[in-house]
């Protein structure tokens, strides 16, 4: 019985399948295949046997159920049976085919998901046998081995061509098989969730595929690594692609994220500045070189040790002022040949392309903050300034408005508790991260100085008293945008210095 080996190939990513089975022959494998990977292994000379000549059962319905045959699922687990099972599958004249290898990739579902496919035929495709066959091999694994990646080809190779496959090879193929179903499933039922528009489930299954090692994490002695989430399409950093530089850091990705979920507020041109996960200078314009200047005209280290990010394409003209500011990385809509050429002077500068960077946020993806023995999960804060109203006697002008408007877009992005000095088109000091709002108020107008004056305030949060309407009004302070309405005491002050006063139902709180 254990004289002839044999493996069960059924590969739906078919990449070098044909050279590891030729080398599977060369070791002593008989090859049981399904109709469409024998087909390929046939053309290449390799004598296959189908898995229907094998068992006497044909591949009806297209193929659906081709792996639902008793014989092969008790061929998997065969090389564990004993003599008593044996004699009693004797008895029952139940054909017994022991499999030593298992070899099965699955179809692509994600593909689907990501194409758009209509519900009924996207559900149609998600595979079930593979599945099924995949995890009887692993738990079998002293006896079956599941291979299910095309890059574990060679190592499988080296052990046979070494005489066996040991036991904690087998165990971790064991683990590649497991992981592998155990994704796929999640993937579906991250579809299904979406689909169904259940924000929420009782038991929350996803699953993140990798798509590069860190050099170390936060700090040097940690590890990392940045996944991707399969289901979102467009508009993460995650998915972005790196044209120049080096590596980047755990520390680069995610002040990158945070420019980037900063920069998703604004349509005209924009740049913005993070460091340490924080916005530190904000900056509009007509063009994306006016708005660069005013960024960085507003950050009083001038963007060093900074992450920007740019809803617009680099020229040249931006490339030069960014050569020698000392920013790690710039992520942009795109940079022209020019501004390649004028960066590659300074290759410590990691350039990422970014087309999709103005997409909004999507429903199937969340904001999550991972704590210990647990996950904090909620929905993206897609809101600004809804049920805004102006609640003071003098209302803001017109370039006070667009003022508000610009600075609350920022501290909604500003770590709690915060508060944003700024301009129309620029902010000219953020007090960020306090675990006082009168701390943060008092931080931004420090850095924002003789900006101030003429200036508008955004906070995330309450702010005015009678306390902070003075001190606005000592800065020149024109103009203040708050959740709540003032207390009457607090809005006659603000009416006695002609501080318009915008107040909106909800806060932004960020941690």
């Amino acid at each position: 019985m254990k004289a002839k080996k044999r493996a069960y190939v059924s590969v739906y990513n078919k990449e070098r399948i044909v050279e590891f089975c030729q080398y599977l022959v060369e070791y002593g494998y008989e090859i049981i295949a399904t109709e469409g990977t024998c087909k390929v292994l046939r053309e290449a000379g390799i004598a296959a046997l189908s898995a229907h000549e094998l068992t006497g059962y044909p591949e009806p319905l297209g193929g659906k159920v081709r792996a639902m045959h008793p014989a092969v699922y008790t061929g998997i687990i065969a090389n564990e049976l004993t003599p008593v099972q044996f004699k009693e599958l004797g008895r029952a004249k139940a054909k017994v085919f022991p499999i030593e290898l298992v070899v099965i990739n699955l179809y692509p579902f994600q593909e689907d998901m990501e194409a758009g496919l209509p519900f009924e035929e996207a559900a149609s495709h998600i595979d079930v046998g593979g599945l099924a066959l995949l995890d009887a091999a692993a738990r079998n694994f002293m006896h079956t081995v599941a291979v299910c990646d095309p890059d574990d080809y060679d190592r499988v190779l080296c052990d046979l061509a070494a005489g066996a496959i040991p036991e904690d090879e087998r165990k971790y193929l064991m683990y590649k098989a497991f992981s592998y179903t155990a994704s796929y499933d999640a993937l579906v039922a991250q579809y299904l969730s979406y689909q169904l528009k259940i924000a929420f489930p009782k038991t929350l299954t996803i699953t993140y595929q990798k798509t590069e090692d860190m050099l170390y994490g936060e700090n040097p002695h940690q590890r990392a690594a940045v996944y991707r989430e399969p289901i979102l399409k467009e508009g993460s950093i995650a998915l972005a692609k790196q044209l120049a530089g080096p590596d980047p850091t755990y520390n680069n990705v995610n002040d990158a994220n945070a420019a980037l979920e900063l920069i998703k507020e604004f349509e005209e041109p924009t740049v913005v500045a993070c460091k340490h996960g924080v916005p530190c200078s904000a900056g509009t314009g007509s063009n994306l070189y006016e708005a660069f200047e005013r960024a960085a005209q507003a950050d009083p280290l001038k963007f060093r040790g900074g992450i920007l990010a740019m809803n617009g394409i680099v020229d040249a003209r931006i490339a030069s002022r960014i050569r020698d500011m000392g920013i790690e990385a710039v992520v942009a809509v795109g940079f022209t040949r020019e501004a390649m050429g004028e960066l590659r002077f300074n290759k410590a500068v990691i350039l990422v392309e970014m087309p999709d960077i103005r997409s909004k946020m999507q429903f199937s993806t969340f904001d999550m903050t991972k704590i210990y023995g647990g996950l904090l999960v909620q929905t993206y804060d897609t809101s600004l300034l809804e049920n805004a109203v102006c609640v003071s006697a003098r209302k803001p002008s017109e370039e006070e408005m667009a003022a508000l408007v610009f600075n609350y877009k920022v501290v909604k992005h500003a770590h709690s508790s915060a508060v944003v000095v700024g301009t129309q088109n620029e902010t000219c000091g953020i007090g960020t991260g306090q675990t006082n709002r009168m701390l943060a108020f008092r931080f931004a107008l420090s850095l924002a100085g003789e900006k101030a004056k003429g200036a508008v305030i955004a906070s995330d949060a309450t702010l005015l008293n009678a306390e902070t309407v003075e001190e606005c009004r000592e800065a020149g302070i024109t103009a203040v945008v708050q959740t709540g309405t003032p207390d009457s005491k607090t809005l006659k002050l603000c009416e006695k210095f002609s501080i318009a006063v915008l107040s909106t139902e909800q806060r932004h709180f960020k941690v």
